[in-house]
């Protein structure tokens, strides 16, 4: 096991450096000068001031050294910590991302739980009612709401509760400059939070409902759920705890890989909600070639789904005593 997860934590690094080596000339090779966009301000002013200002944001960005030893000096301040400069939002990288990272794992942590919640218990429902009533109406359900795209189903959700119920409020993460205690305080981002939550989580009830379904179907069918229930188990046993428990197996590489991806940012609802998230700083961040954040969010999200998938290979063991990892 330990000899495993270290094979497995060498060959995680070799692939972060390949990775951050592609992004790194990927992105410098994008046409476009972010020292010129920092400079951009004294533009208008003093031409000469505006070309001193010019080539000391090329020396603090290094783009006056080979690219080599840009990568090495990049790579080096990211190991310390030190992310770079915004030159979009004017500030460091690290401060930037903190608030913006807090509101995206916060809206898909309970986007997330609500999923779970629901379609766990309405997939196993309907593995055991397999071609009835109730499962054929379920899977009509999983296969419109799978069809449908997300910002389909946000603008049908803002028409009918914020436009014609006025029960939640559009955007934003909150009221501005709102007084009151802790507890109202959080009351009020709930309720900012509420019509978001909503989106995502309805939207995806379609596709993990249907994915549950197959893997406890798929569960019910082996034989030791027969020899089970030959020994006059109660069904209830058989269910959950014989088949779910053979069943997590597929439904642990969604769930991990959602966990991971909740930092990522929903791109389509923190822009259409205008909340300030991860999603939303991403994008802003690529339009105006800001790209010191750019690199640094994508180096992040590639350690995330690197552990991720550490993750996942260690947890089928755990869920499956027949799962060896060599």
């Amino acid at each position: 096991m330990l000899r495993y997860i270290i094979k497995r934590i060498l060959y995680l690094l070799f692939v972060f450096l390949i990775m951050s080596v592609l992004l790194f000339v990927i992105y410098n090779a994008v046409p476009g000068d972010p020292a010129r966009i920092r400079a951009e301000k004294f533009k208008q002013k003093d031409p000469v001031q505006y070309q001193i200002a010019y080539e000391q944001a090329r020396a603090d960005l290094g783009l006056d050294k080979p690219l080599p030893l840009r990568y090495f000096s990049w790579m080096r301040q990211m190991l310390k910590g030190d992310f770079g400069y915004s030159t979009y939002y004017s500030r460091d990288v690290r401060e930037l991302v903190v608030t913006p990272m807090k509101n995206t794992v916060m809206l898909n942590i309970g986007a997330m739980f609500l999923a779970l919640l629901i379609t766990i218990p309405l997939g196993i429902s309907c593995s055991t009612r397999r071609g009835g009533v109730y499962d054929n109406l379920v899977r009509i359900f999983t296969v419109v709401g799978y069809s449908i795209p997300q910002f389909i189903i946000g603008l049908v959700f803002i028409f009918f509760f914020a436009v014609r119920l006025r029960i939640f409020p559009i955007s934003g993460f909150g009221t501005p400059n709102f007084e009151g205690s802790f507890w109202e305080e959080v009351l009020d981002k709930l309720r900012y939070m509420a019509l978001p939550l909503l989106v995502m989580t309805f939207s995806s009830l379609g596709g993990m409902t249907k994915y549950v379904r197959s893997a406890m179907i798929d569960a019910l069918s082996m034989d030791f759920v027969r020899t089970a229930r030959a020994k006059g188990l109660k069904e209830q046993v058989v269910v959950y705890v014989h088949a779910f428990r053979s069943a997590l197996l597929p439904v642990i590489t969604l769930i991990i890989g959602w966990f991971f991806s909740i930092f990522g940012g929903s791109l389509i609802i923190e822009n259409m909600f205008a909340l300030n998230g991860m999603g939303k700083v991403y994008i802003n961040c690529l339009q105006n070639q800001d790209y010191q954040v750019v690199l640094a969010l994508q180096m992040f999200y590639i350690i995330i789904g690197l552990a991720g998938n550490l993750v996942i290979d260690l947890s089928y063991m755990l869920a499956d005593p027949r799962v060896r990892l060599g």
